[in-house]
């Protein structure tokens, strides 16, 4: 059995769990859809604004789907998350990033 579907045979019994939302949308970017990363990363952040971790991951996946703007906003509010989360890390990768776009 391939990672996807043994990750999505652990997300039937716990559909919400963050952790495993996570590691699909990063197997689903290994293969190429970043439309289903995409949307796998936005649901975790719905439910769970302070998962600081997939900010930067979506942020990078709209980049790569040329969506720009919208990466700026994923980062700008990921960066927000951190700072409230004093995660001073996820904090700096994400200004990181940012910058790296915008300038």
């Amino acid at each position: 059995m391939d990672r996807i579907s043994k990750i999505s045979e652990f997300l039937k019994a716990q559909p919400k769990d963050n952790f495993l939302r996570h590691a699909l949308a990063l197997e689903y970017l290994k293969i190429g859809n970043e439309p289903l990363a995409k949307e796998l990363f936005e649901a975790i952040l719905t439910d769970s604004p302070d998962y600081v971790g997939s900010y930067y991951h979506l942020a990078k996946t709209l980049e790569k789907m040329e969506l720009k703007e919208e990466a700026i906003y994923w980062y700008e509010k990921g960066m927000a998350a951190a700072k409230n989360l004093k995660d001073q890390h996820a904090y700096n990768e994400l200004q990181s990033a940012y910058e790296d776009l915008i300038y």
